[in-house]
């Protein structure tokens, strides 16, 4: 299989991480002899600096033209420190969302039971945790008209859904309730708002057209208790673009690191994967960041090219990793390993280069970043 991959450096921690799913991907394709093509493009700060743009025209065109876009993080915080910027790195991530009709966003919550401990649950709350959010990306209040007035005393931003908004990401939610646990809930705010009233009305609608899939429904304030006391119920969760935005954030703290969650957000034509977790510019240049999220964003961009068996390699290096304590400083602030490092053992791993007896202090020496 050959495929084209715009790569999306993006700003502080964003290079390191997905230098080395860019790493993954090619030992991948040396393995089940496959070619990646890369084109490397600017967003975000960076691309401010650079242009004066943070999402110049070129990226978009090279998004729209390649398979897929793989990106790292936007943000800097000479921007997020200066409330007057008019020019800020987030309208790039805005911006290429509504250009690419990124109209789903997919999070996969996943609990390694090696790394129980890190989470603010107790263990017996973890256990059989594994749901995904499908959450609208393009549409709601974050894109509605807005307003403020003369006197700056007033303000508005409105919130739209339509029908159509609504099926084209309730569809893809149905079909992965389908390959699962076949169990889909909605979260909405039903009981007030008209949008979401509209969004309930639809996915009843839609239910009888997947009568294998069970379909409950949940006021967002009780679906934010829900992740917190039984995270267990959930199997794929379908919500707006602002109630997916909190929850989704709510639940990746399950994990116990947002080092370790992944996300694709899938459009018409394409689709880009990234991590969850921002730039932190404090780690950028030290080879300390968590590659995980980044080379796990990669796993589902495998799949989305319907490689599901190279990505489950993928993931299964990045468990393997794990279970043997081979793990960033987020983890483990003592004994932890560099980004760097964390890359090349999952690449050795996929190319089978690991062998049944190693002996781990020869790798500490020979391989770790000691912080």
């Amino acid at each position: 299989m050959n495929k084209n991959i715009t790569v999306i450096l993006g700003d502080g921690i964003g290079p390191e991480v997905t230098q080395q799913s860019v790493k993954i991907l090619n030992a991948v394709a040396d393995q089940f002899g496959h070619k990646f093509t890369y084109d490397y493009q600017l967003m975000g700060a960076i691309a401010i600096d650079k242009t004066g743009n943070p999402l110049p025209d070129e990226t978009i065109a090279s998004c729209l033209k390649t398979d897929a876009v793989l990106f790292g993080a936007i943000g800097d915080p000479k921007y997020d420190n200066d409330p007057n910027a008019k020019v800020r790195p987030e309208q790039g991530l805005l911006k290429i969302r509504k250009e690419l009709n990124l109209f789903t966003n997919i999070r996969p919550i996943t609990i390694y039971p090696t790394l129980s401990h890190l989470s603010p649950l107790k263990n017996e709350k973890l256990q059989g945790v594994d749901f995904l959010i499908y959450r609208e990306l393009t549409g709601g209040i974050y894109f509605g008209k807005k307003s403020k007035s003369e006197d700056g005393n007033s303000a508005s931003d409105d919130c739209t859904y339509s029908s159509f908004e609504i099926e084209r990401v309730a569809k893809l939610a149905f079909e992965a309730a389908q390959k699962r646990q076949k169990h889909l809930t909605l979260v909405d705010k039903a009981n007030v708002l008209e949008t979401s009233r509209l969004w309930r009305k639809v996915v009843q609608k839609m239910a009888a057209s997947y009568p294998d899939v069970t379909v409950d429904y949940l006021f967002v304030d009780n679906a934010a208790m829900q992740i917190i006391i039984n995270p267990a119920q959930f199997d794929v969760v379908l919500t707006e673009n602002m109630f997916g935005d909190i929850i989704s954030d709510e639940a990746s703290v399950l994990s116990g690191s947002l080092g370790l969650l992944p996300s694709a957000s899938i459009g018409d034509k394409t689709a880009l994967f990234e991590p969850i977790h921002g730039s932190y510019p404090q780690a950028a240049g030290k080879d300390i960041a968590n590659p995980l999220a980044s080379i796990l964003s990669a796993a589902l961009l495998l799949d989305y090219f319907n490689l599901t068996e190279e990505a489950n390699l993928v993931r299964n290096a990045v468990a393997w990793t794990l279970e043997k304590g081979f793990v960033s400083k987020d983890i483990d602030p003592v004994n932890n390993y560099s980004t760097n490092t964390i890359g090349d053992l999952i690449k050795d791993f996929i190319e089978n280069k690991i062998p049944t007896e190693f002996n781990k202090k020869t790798m500490e020496v020979g391989k770790s970043t000691i912080i």
